[in-house]
């Protein structure tokens, strides 16, 4: 069976990141994908030049259209903007029972931020809870904890157990902000830590990975339904868009991985 999986988060109009990301991560990787969007930007692969974000009540009332009729296998959160919108989402899903994997987006590749700083709290107190997996950067974990970005895997070990404790039911913790010739990641859950161990990639084409790795995790997990297979494969994927990533020529900028590398042969 084909899972149903729904991405909640902002539109990318270059098609690197956000639910145009989402969706050719679902697709890519044996999900039907659908999309309620949270917020309109306006960017290239250069850098975000502006953001609308929608009303809190269109967003629910999208999410809340597609469950109406639409078996969810499971759900994937990215762009909220602001508390108001985290809130809503929360609201929403709150009785809903299905894997959500949320990726705490906060700052753009370029460096603008896209969650508003007082809407952290709520991210953290409100959001993070009713995650089956969370997937932040080194970035992201520090800002969510109010500590200093994590520089070693002592470091990274330690905030990802203080983010499992603020509730969520696994962490994906993302190295790439590590220094050296490797990428590794670090998952975590009450059964245990697990490192994915992978070469850092001489590319300057990553647009957008975070959205397409919690896209294709939020895949693979509807299809497996464990989340170490899900993760493994999912590690697996991302390593082969972003190594496909320079057969692309999409902009001046940060260009984005290519979602459909296993498709061209």
């Amino acid at each position: 069976m084909i899972p149903n999986i729904l991405s909640i988060a902002g539109s990318d109009p270059s098609g690197g990141a956000g639910i145009q990301a989402d969706i050719k991560a679902i697709s890519a990787n044996g999900g039907y994908a659908m999309a309620a969007i949270t917020a309109l930007t306006v960017q290239n692969t250069c850098g975000v030049r502006y953001a609308r974000l929608m009303a809190p009540d269109l967003v629910a009332a999208q999410v809340t259209a597609v469950f109406d009729d639409i078996r969810v296998d499971a759900v994937k959160i990215g762009m909220l903007g602001d508390a108001a919108i985290v809130r809503a989402v929360a609201e929403v899903l709150a009785d809903r029972d299905v894997p959500v994997v949320l990726d705490p987006v906060m700052v753009a590749k370029g460096g603008d931020r896209l969650l508003a700083a007082e809407a952290v709290a709520a991210l953290r107190d409100r959001m993070v809870p009713q995650a089956t997996i969370i997937t932040p950067n080194l970035p992201e974990a520090a800002d969510l904890l109010d500590r200093p970005e994590a520089r070693d895997r002592a470091e990274m070990e330690a905030q990802a157990r203080a983010l499992l404790h603020l509730g969520c039911g696994a962490v994906l913790l993302k190295g790439g902000h590590l220094g050296g010739a490797d990428s590794p990641d670090l998952f975590l859950s009450p059964d245990g830590a697990h490192w994915l161990e992978g070469p850092r990639l001489p590319t300057a084409n990553t647009h957008g990975t975070g959205c397409t790795l919690s896209a294709a995790l939020a895949t693979q997990l509807a299809l497996c339904g464990q989340a170490r297979p899900a993760i493994d494969a999912t590690k697996a994927y991302i390593q082969g868009a972003i190594r496909g990533a320079d057969g692309l020529c999409v902009g001046r900028g940060h260009g984005p991985t290519d979602h459909f590398f296993a498709f061209r042969g």
